[in-house]
């Protein structure tokens, strides 16, 4: 993976796959989290850097799977977990804090991710989608858990998110649960024509993944505060990871990268280059990491 050109080659190679499978070596333990107990994958040598992939929304993290190995063949320690409410995490959530809480809300995604950074120092982060949104609170406050940040597919907007999303922007003023409805069904349905292997570990997950979380999380996207000028400040290298089908439209991507000081990757696909365009994803990462003092 030394060129760009190479990259993209290797990336048009990719067969549908098993998305439960990592590369041999990983290590799969559980981290006892403030909302609890959140299933975990590491691979890598303990002592390298470290690179910590989060993943979004109704997400895990398999979505990382064919990045891991990158990373790992470069030299990092790379980790990935699943939220709060999601997958193999599922049991994790308000309910657990002390004192318990009847929601899920920013303050127990921010606190689980600064967990998972502390154990272990500081780390090169992604932040997927909704987990950008979260990657960017923790940064503020504990900026010295930060190599550097990358907000792969991450709404590009504070407030109500979604209002600048593609044609539905208009339209999406609506109650969490209803919203939340809506995306259910698009991903269920395979609007995006995603390869069989993935759409039937996707609808796996959809099948343990908590409603109300997902609930919650979207009435989150709703009700995102405004801490651009704070992100921008924190003097860590920052990147923008986007695809040219993504959610919402480029030019707000571009704009948002400018207010935080962001450079920005485009790549050929949608709202997954994790999953699509791995290799280019990672070669523009490392590229970012070496900015890192």
């Amino acid at each position: 993976m030394t060129t760009i050109d190479d990259a993209l080659q290797r990336d048009l190679a990719i067969p549908d796959l098993d998305w439960h499978v990592f590369p041999p070596a990983t290590e799969r333990d559980v981290f006892e989290a403030p909302s609890g107990s959140l299933a975990r994958v590491r691979l890598g040598d303990p002592g390298a850097p470290r690179v910590v992939l989060v993943p979004g929304v109704v997400g895990s993290k398999e979505d990382f799977v064919l990045m891991f190995p990158l990373f790992a063949a470069a030299g990092y320690r790379v980790e990935s977990y699943d939220l709060a409410g999601h997958y193999e995490s599922v049991d994790a959530g308000p309910a657990n804090l002390d004192p318990p809480r009847a929601s899920y809300d920013y303050r127990l995604f921010v606190d689980d991710l600064v967990a998972i950074l502390e154990d272990g120092g500081p780390a090169h982060v992604l932040g997927y989608s909704f987990a950008g949104l979260v990657t960017e609170l923790a940064l503020v406050e504990r900026p010295d858990l930060f190599r550097s940040l990358t907000l792969m597919s991450a709404p590009p907007a504070t407030g109500q998110v979604f209002r600048g999303v593609k044609h539905i922007g208009p339209i999406s003023d609506m109650p969490p649960h209803r919203a939340a409805g809506l995306i259910l069904w698009g991903i269920r349905y395979n609007l995006n024509r995603t390869p069989p292997g993935r759409i039937a570990f996707v609808r796996e997950r959809l099948g343990v993944t908590s409603r109300a979380c997902i609930d919650d999380v979207v009435a989150l996207m709703m009700a995102m505060p405004d801490v651009a000028d704070e992100v921008a400040a924190v003097d860590v290298p920052k990147l923008i990871a986007v695809g040219e089908q993504d959610l919402w439209p480029q030019a707000q991507h571009d704009a948002y990268a400018t207010r935080i000081g962001a450079r920005v990757a485009i790549y050929p696909t949608g709202h997954a280059p994790c999953e699509t365009t791995p290799h280019q994803l990672a070669h523009d990462m490392l590229r970012l990491f070496a900015d890192a003092t």
